[in-house]
Formats: structure tokens, C-alpha cells, sequence
């Protein structure tokens, strides 16, 4: 079995040609945008609730993306707090050529749990 089917991805999608950059690669807003979807899913499931981003870390694009390659985005939650919680996000990809997944970016996110009135409420531990 081949490592890509080893772990789900929170996200798997296609970039798409109206999605690149001057350079011919994809545009890094619509990766982060990803990636920020992403983790927003892995918090909400874990605080069974809405939640905001409120912080972005550590943000590295290692390597470019391009049209057709077949990006992942993993989610593991790293740290919970009182009313917060870090979500860890790598992005892979797997293009044309290539079966093997690489690494392209990765990041920290950091999420607020949310009441009803849109302000910060305890998470459950």
C-alpha cells in the first residue's frame, strides 16, 4: 500500500488554473485559504462548535504547487488551552510524474472555541 493512502487528509482537492500566481505556480493565498478551511474542521470537530482563527505560526512553503497536482491538506490537533486550541497543517501534494507525496507546506493555526454570542467559551477536556 502505497504511504499516500496510509493517513486521511482533511482536505484533498485538484488546483485549478485560475488559481496561479504571476510565476505559473498556485497563488500561496489560495493554499493558506486551504489550509485555514482545513483547520477550522479539525477544530470545530473537536470543540463540537464554531470556532475563529485567531493566529497563524510558523507558516513555511517548503516547494511550489502546480496545476494538477493532487494536494492533501493533514490536520492534527497539538495543543488544547482553557478557551484555544493549535492546529498543525501539512500540505503534500502528489503531481503527474511523481507517486511519491511531498511536503510543500506547513503551519500552525490557532482557533478560538466560540458561544452562541460569538465570544470565547471553554473547551471540554
Amino acid at each position: 500500500m502505497k504511504e499516500i493512502y496510509k493517513r486521511q487528509p482533511t482536505i484533498r482537492t485538484l488546483p485549478k488554473r485560475s488559481n496561479i500566481n504571476s510565476n505559473g505556480h498556485i497563488f500561496g493565498g489560495w493554499i493558506l485559504s486551504q489550509m485555514d478551511s482545513a483547520a477550522g474542521i479539525e477544530a470545530m470537530r473537536r470543540v463540537k462548535g464554531p470556532v475563529a482563527t485567531v493566529a497563524i505560526e510558523a507558516m513555511k512553503f517548503h516547494a511550489p504547487v502546480s496545476i494538477g497536482d493532487w494536494m492533501s491538506v493533514y490536520t492534527d490537533i497539538t495543543k488544547v488551552g482553557k478557551t484555544s486550541l493549535t492546529v498543525h497543517i501539512e500540505v503534500t501534494v502528489v503531481s503527474r510524474d511523481n507517486e511519491e507525496e511531498t511536503v510543500v507546506t506547513e503551519g500552525d493555526f490557532i482557533f478560538v472555541a466560540l458561544d452562541k454570542n460569538h465570544r470565547p467559551r471553554v473547551i471540554d477536556q
